[in-house]
């Protein structure tokens, strides 16, 4: 099967969660004997290291920067999406691709999508955030017209790009999480396929001899992961120390430096930056309890499995996703978003409590198990291959 893979981002530029599990499909799907080609954006965010093959970083994409979307001119806008449907015929014609695989399309042309509905050629969009909701406020093409069909039907025989999508018939849809299906407008037919851990975290390390306070937030760094909840639980923690792994806009990583200082913990806060794939199960390891404070709708969260399946205790808000998984005083311990004072009475009852440290560590050693990549990848390979076997008529 030849598949065309499009996103905003591929390793090793990259976000979050989203562009590192997009990586992991292609490589089991060409594991297999697929044959998949990956076309992206021409964005790069710092990412160092070679590219893998066959990656093209050849579409136009509004969202250039960390700041928002560059604004652009009619003319300005209408050369970028003509150079995109340019990018994608030359793809679909040198590839003849069985099967397209959408996956975060926030800043990118959303005709694209129209395109290759037109072309006939099947399609799945695997939803890992709600880029359905908030991309069409970024594409400057498609916004223009969303609110005048007329003018839309005339730009469109005038310059012959899709105005408008037909969502519906685009593409059969995968939702990380039944959180993430329920919050979004029906949008297609879709399904259920949770991510999950590479076998690389389903590693348990021996417990700690006693609890030394040693907390761990990482991940991405927005204001949406909650970084600054566990700062300020800190100043409720005064034997406890906290490691802030991860990356992200300067500007808030100022500001939390800032929240730092002002609560007094400045000292007891280590900022470590990203790390390597490789080196989180030993930094998992290294702490006492990992914390998840996030403040949004988490479309699902790996952070908590992975450091489960290593054998260490997860304090977290249970958000969106990761609330299909998490059970308080099963697997974790659970507390309300941007509620640092809950946060800190629940690491208190860890530190004090051997017993329900050792009940959280085997409940969550069995959560992670349950959620492992080779599942995800399995139902993944098994839903495209029905789809595109399944090739109908372009409509």
């Amino acid at each position: 099967m030849r598949v065309l893979s499009i996103g905003n981002l591929y390793p090793p530029h990259f976000a979050g969660g989203y562009e590192i599990l997009n990586r992991g499909v292609v490589e089991d799907l060409r594991a297999r004997g697929h044959e998949v080609r990956v076309l992206v954006s021409d964005r790069r965010t710092g990412g160092r290291g070679p590219d893998d093959p066959d990656v093209h970083r050849t579409l136009r994409s509004y969202w250039e920067d960390e700041e928002g979307v560059v604004r652009r001119g009619p003319l300005r806008r209408l050369a970028l999406e003509r150079a995109n449907a340019a990018t994608l015929r030359h793809h679909l014609r040198t590839l003849q691709p069985e099967l397209v695989t959408w996956w975060g399309m926030g800043g990118l042309s959303l005709s694209l999508i129209e395109q290759v509905r037109r072309a006939g050629i099947p399609a799945v969009a695997v939803l890992m955030d709600d880029w359905p909701e908030y991309a069409p406020a970024t594409d400057g093409w498609l916004r223009q017209f969303a609110t005048r069909p007329r003018l839309g039907r005339v730009a469109e025989r005038l310059t012959g790009l899709p105005t408008r999508i037909d969502y519906a018939h685009a593409a059969t849809y995968v939702f990380i999480s039944r959180s993430l299906l329920e919050r979004l407008p029906p949008i297609g037919p879709g399904r259920v396929v949770h991510p999950g851990i590479d076998k690389l975290f389903l590693d348990p390390r021996p417990a700690p001899t006693e609890w030394g306070g040693r907390l761990l937030s990482i991940g991405r760094i927005d204001p949406r992961k909650g970084v600054g909840t566990a700062i300020q639980a800190l100043a409720e923690l005064p034997e406890a120390r906290l490691t802030v792994a991860g990356d992200g806009p300067a500007g808030f990583l100022g500001e939390l430096r800032a929240l730092a200082q002002r609560a007094g913990v400045a000292a007891r806060v280590d900022w470590i930056g990203p790390r390597g794939r490789a080196e989180l199960p030993d930094l998992f390891a290294s702490h006492d309890a990992v914390l998840f404070p996030v403040v949004w709708e988490e479309p699902w969260g790996l952070v908590p499995l992975e450091a489960m399946g290593i054998g260490r205790p997860v304090v977290a808000t249970g958000r969106g996703g990761s609330g299909e998984y998490l059970r308080d005083g099963e697997n974790c311990l659970l507390h309300r978003p941007e509620q640092p004072g809950e946060l800190a009475r629940q690491v208190r009852r860890l530190a004090g409590d051997d017993a329900l440290r050792e009940r959280l560590r085997a409940g969550g050693l069995e959560t992670a198990g349950h959620f492992t990549e080779r599942r995800f990848h399995d139902e993944l390979a098994g839903l495209f291959e029905t789809v595109a076997n399944a090739r109908t008529p372009p409509r």
